[in-house]
């Protein structure tokens, strides 16, 4: 009897040895694998965030890569122009070339998702209507429908873009909008750790499969377009962008789930703000602004303050960067930071500091 609990113990000394090397092991490779998950509402930057992270810590884009994208931009260009061209129905503005008329016709009669080459007569088109002082008015009022940020991008570029041979540049890249659907994870190593960056689709639609990245997360980065203080929702046309952006943020750093993951607030699009700040005021829509008018960095500063006073814990620290999301200098050196926050946190988390 006392031999057979003599091989019984032996067995369980060898299992519970077992467990505690698969543990360790465990431990050593969520050491060296960080998740990363990039929230916030849509058209906040996240899916540029991530191909910033592949020009900067990955492979980038060969010239195979960036034929891909040459559908896409046309169909910017497109999408950009149609929508215009709707708004100025519904806020009655006319065309001082009335000979636009034909080419407003010729360019909505056209299903942009299925646009796939850019014919002479639409470039044409689109020339024309870029020019006529009616569209430029109606690009003047973008904020009052839903128009891309990169809309003037693509339609001052029309003549570098409509070339024969056109290849997008890394710029074009990082500007096409493409709705994210699902989940996209990217991978990269730095400094033999592997960062799995996590993007999910913004839309109020998207966000119900969210709940599958939740596991694990090393920390949240949250984004937020500043420049959508005096804009409205895709999907609801009374409801402020950044009231949303807010609102989603609370419930992020209340969630449980998150209550070990670090949060890191991206301000992003202050190139945006800094442009519409002349003449968009602060105080029209959030009347609680008291800082001077026209003053990117006061409203940069309030908004900070909007989010981070959104933080119910006090022990919790809300690490913030303001950044423009296009500018690949500009997220290499916020991310340089951002990296050595993650790194030095994770290290604390596992004792080893």
């Amino acid at each position: 009897m006392a031999c057979c609990l003599s091989e019984e113990a032996l067995e369980q000394k060898r299992i519970n040895q077992e467990i505690e090397k698969q543990l360790n092991k465990d431990k050593k490779n969520s050491r060296n694998e960080l998740k990363l998950l990039l929230l916030g509402t849509g058209e906040s930057g996240k899916s540029t965030f991530i191909k910033q992270m592949r020009i900067i810590h990955g492979t980038g884009y060969s010239d195979e890569d960036r034929r891909s994208f040459t559908r896409l931009v046309y169909q910017n260009i497109f999408m950009a122009m149609h929508s215009m061209l709707c708004a100025m129905d519904s806020l009655r503005i006319q065309f001082k070339d009335h000979g636009n008329e034909s080419n407003a016709k010729l360019v909505k009669s056209i299903d942009y998702e299925m646009v796939t080459t850019f014919d002479k007569h639409y470039i044409s088109a689109i020339r024309c209507l870029w020019l006529d002082p009616g569209i430029q008015e109606c690009y003047d009022r973008r904020r009052e429908y839903q128009l891309t940020d990169s809309a003037k991008y693509y339609l001052d570029s029309i003549d570098r873009i409509s070339v024969a041979d056109y290849l997008p540049n890394v710029q074009d890249i990082l500007r096409v909008r493409i709705p994210t659907t699902g989940i996209i994870e990217y991978p990269f190593d730095l400094d033999r750790v592997i960062f799995r960056m996590v993007d999910v689709g913004g839309q109020r639609s998207e966000r119900r499969k969210w709940i599958h990245c939740f596991e694990n997360v090393t920390s949240i980065m949250f984004l937020v377009a500043l420049s959508e203080y005096d804009q409205v929702l895709v999907e609801s046309d009374n409801e402020n962008r950044m009231e949303e952006s807010k609102a989603l943020f609370r419930t992020i750093v209340t969630y449980p789930w998150f209550h070990n993951s670090s949060v890191i607030l991206f301000l992003n699009k202050k190139d945006l703000l800094e442009e519409k700040i002349s003449y968009s005021h602060v105080v029209d829509f959030f009347p609680e602004f008291d800082g001077p008018q026209k003053d990117a960095q006061a409203a940069r500063e309030f908004i900070l303050k909007m989010f981070v006073d959104l933080n119910p814990d006090p022990d919790k620290i809300i690490y913030s960067h303001f950044t423009c999301a296009t500018d690949t200098e500009n997220i290499r050196f916020v991310f340089a930071a951002v990296k050595d926050t993650i790194l030095q946190l994770n290290l604390k988390e596992y004792n080893l500091v």
